[in-house]
Parts: C-alpha cells; structure tokens; sequence
C-alpha cells in the first residue's frame, strides 16, 4: 500500500456534537483528507468530564438565562489535543463575539500547519479558558457574521471548507481560485455573473460580449459587473 503523504493541514475539532462534523467526509474536503493531503480528528469533549452524566455546563456566575460550559474539561480537553508544541498552531473559536470572518483570514489560516477548533454551546466557553489559551498559542475567535448560531460547529465546516480549498491540490483547477469573489485578483470585489450552455434559457440570453471571442472586452464587461454587483450589494473590498 502506498503510504499517505504528511498532510499540508492537520485540522482537530473539539465538540459535544461530534457527529455534526460528518459533512467534513464529503465532496473536495473529503477528497483531501481520504488523500492524506489534510489530517482531520474529531474529539467529545464529554471525554474529558469525569461524573456520570459526563457534565459540560453549569448556571451563570452573575445571573441570566442559559448555561455556560465549565473551563475544567474544556481545559483538560485543549490541553491533551494541542500537546506541547504548539508551534504553527492556531486555536480556533467560532464566536458571535469574534472578529468578523473574511477571505484574508481564510488565507491567512491555510498557511498554518494546524488548527484546532474549540466549538461552543450554549452561552458559550467560560471566559477564562480563552484568556488562559490566549498567553499559549496563537488564538483566532472568529465570526461568521452579525447573527448567532446554536453552536460553533456550522461555523467550524464553513471555516475549513473555506481554508481547505485554498491548499495546494485541492482545486482541480487553480485558475479556479483566481478570480472569484473576495480574491485580491478582483481586488476584493464580488465575482462577474457566469453563462454556460445553453445560449438560450427561458427568454433569456448569454451577453452578446461573452460570445464575441474579444478577451479585452470581455474582461472590462466582467470588471464592470463585479464592481456594480459590489455595489448595488454594499459590500467593502479589501
């Protein structure tokens, strides 16, 4: 048997919910990982608790609704998963309250060597358990945008779906990478509308500059499109 490649990416995702990480296995993510060229462990973290009802949370300190997960097996936890080298580690949190995620970031994470997902629940990690990591490794709460999750698990395959695609392999295609919304190759613009076959849809038609084989054209018509679809879409550029 030929013996898998050392992965580009080595990915560990610590969850109550482990099962939720099961889309990981399909489509180009799952590719990459059957392939050797991304390493990807799934840990309970009620693995880590040590009384009968493998407990995770407890009442606010303070007051409130909802519960807040304990820093003891969080800390066992992140602990035994990111091991004593944590050299090109970065200890991922999704979190309504992390810095909002954007392409530069996703780029910014595929030259990691690792990257470790700590998946909330509830009202969150107890405050402490990131202050603590904070001073250890290299630490990313990142937010998917202005709204709020059930968890950190949705937040977690879109984080690596968006990561893994950018590492070397995956595409099929490069070019494909290449001027698609966000890249600095549009300068962060969204991405032109795309045409395929047929000419006609429904009463509606490819633009005649598409089929008019003019490459100096048809890359100012597309320039035009992604600049007044960021537009009308009030979306920054980086």
């Amino acid at each position: 048997m030929t013996p898998l490649p050392t992965p580009l990416l080595r990915l560990d995702v610590v969850s109550i919910f482990p099962e939720y990480l099961s889309p990981l296995s399909l489509s180009l993510v799952g590719k990459a990982i059957t392939s050797g060229l991304v390493g990807l462990r799934v840990h309970d973290l009620r693995d880590w608790t040590h009384d009968r009802h493998r407990t995770v949370d407890d009442t606010p300190y303070g007051g409130g609704a909802g519960m807040v997960m304990k820093p003891e097996p969080w800390g066992e936890a992140l602990d035994d998963v990111l091991g004593d080298d944590t050299a090109d580690t970065t200890l991922v949190v999704p979190t309504p309250s992390g810095v909002p995620y954007t392409q530069a970031v996703a780029a910014s994470l595929a030259t990691r060597k690792r990257l470790v997902f700590a998946c909330g629940r509830y009202e969150g990690i107890d405050a402490r358990v990131m202050a603590y990591y904070r001073d250890r490794v290299d630490t990313q709460e990142i937010s998917l945008g202005d709204y709020v999750l059930n968890g950190g698990e949705v937040a977690a395959l879109a984080i690596i779906e968006s990561v893994v695609r950018l590492l070397p392999g995956v595409i099929g295609n490069p070019e494909s990478l290449v001027e698609e919304s966000h890249s600095p190759d549009l300068d962060g613009l969204l991405e032109y509308p795309v045409f395929t076959k047929p000419l006609e849809w429904r009463g509606l038609s490819v633009p005649d500059v598409l089929l008019s084989g003019h490459h100096a054209k048809i890359s100012a018509w597309r320039r035009e499109q992604a600049e007044r679809l960021t537009s009308d879409r009030q979306r920054p550029t980086v």
